[in-house]
């Protein structure tokens, strides 16, 4: 009887775990995109262009699509034509496999990969104004598509990392993004409602910023608040999360620009 109650015992453990890590995630059918709780008056300056503010920073980018840079003296436009045709869907299927690289890149990433190799051109710096201006206005052609990561399995390993990283407490205050955004969602936490963190709107006006932002921006802004030490833009370790962040917000729609509290 004992030896078999030990035999039994690591199945037991891993049929624990396991339904530890099924209670963990928000199932398919009860998520929600942030949108889902906004105050009526952001709501409306969101699906409102000639109101939400972040459709200025799309417009800036569009110029800049169109605007020949570089050594090579090349637009966006000259190689890709009209954004509206072939950046469609490019935003919902992001972070993507790179070959050459070995790894996932997100849209800037992609963005200044262009510009480099394509424009010969000096890539633009995180948070930059025109960064921000091309990955909205890149991102808005996606506007009302499904979110659809990559059925790449060279993804899989970064995605895993990016879950770790997602349920993995850390910082002085000992906390995981999955305590707040999947375990207390929707409940309030110093008055503000806790949502759950899907990055369908990224970038995105924040009425906090009074500007827009990355999801980098934001995924900072968390570690800060967690008193954790935040990675440098650009890090893999945010590009990993974000792959997983858009895998478990699949099937959501994308709304570039939104507009956050």
């Amino acid at each position: 009887m004992t030896v078999g109650l030990k035999r039994l015992a690591p199945l037991a453990v891993l049929l624990a775990f396991a339904a530890i890590a099924a209670h963990a995630e928000i199932p398919l059918n009860e998520r929600r995109a942030g949108t889902a709780d906004l105050a009526p008056e952001t709501k409306a300056m969101q699906d409102d262009d000639s109101a939400n503010p972040g459709m200025l920073v799309v417009l800036d980018g569009e110029a800049l699509w169109k605007a020949k840079a570089g050594a090579a003296n090349q637009a966006c436009a000259d190689c890709h034509t009209d954004a509206r045709a072939s950046m469609k869907g490019v935003a919902a299927r992001h972070p993507a496999f790179d070959a050459r690289l070995g790894r996932p890149v997100n849209i800037e990433q992609r963005i200044n990969m262009c510009r480099v190799e394509r424009q010969q051109a000096t890539p633009f710096a995180y948070e930059s104004k025109e960064l921000l201006a091309l990955s909205a206005f890149v991102g808005n052609q996606s506007r009302g598509e499904p979110i659809a990561p990559p059925a790449d399995e060279r993804l899989t390993p970064f995605r895993n990392a990016g879950r770790d990283d997602y349920f993995r407490r850390q910082g002085q205050l000992n906390l995981s993004c999955a305590q707040c955004h999947d375990d207390n969602w929707g409940k309030r936490l110093a008055g503000s409602l806790i949502p759950q963190a899907h990055p369908t709107g990224y970038p995105l006006y924040r009425l906090e910023w009074q500007a827009v932002g990355s999801l980098q921006r934001r995924l900072r802004n968390c570690l800060v608040g967690m008193r954790a030490e935040a990675y440098d833009y650009g890090a893999p370790e945010y590009v990993a999360l974000e792959l997983y962040l858009m895998w478990r917000a699949r099937g959501l729609t994308v709304e570039i620009p939104a507009v956050r509290p």
